[in-house]
């Protein structure tokens, strides 16, 4: 018996959003690198996000370990966007004082 070699797709799709996201679940490429970065196993990546799939982890790592140039420029575009939109946010709705007013307004409606 032969062993039979085939390639197998990257489990990692863009969504409308430009967001790339793993196999057909909602956790973001990001996610899942993050969490290798700080050290965590696939293993333990399945077990902080049950949706994935082992074998699709362990893909999307091996891909990583690739393609590091170009997933890290990602990366880095993705969190520049990130960092502009909680400016962006934060120019719009002040958060000094945000605990104080939503106990005053808890407080009115009791």
């Amino acid at each position: 018996m032969s062993l039979v070699i085939v390639d197998s797709p990257i489990p990692l799709k863009t969504d409308a959003d430009g967001v790339v996201r793993v196999g057909n679940t909602r956790v973001t490429l990001d996610t899942v690198i993050a969490a290798f970065q700080e050290g965590a196993t696939a293993e333990e990546i399945v077990s902080q996000y049950p949706s994935l799939l082992l074998a699709d982890v362990y893909a999307v790592i091996g891909y990583y370990l690739q393609h590091q140039p170009e997933v890290d420029a990602y990366l880095s575009q993705r969190q520049q966007i990130a960092n502009e939109v909680r400016s962006q946010n934060e120019a719009r709705f002040n958060q000094q004082g945000i605990r104080e007013r939503l106990l005053a307004r808890q407080s009115q409606v009791k």
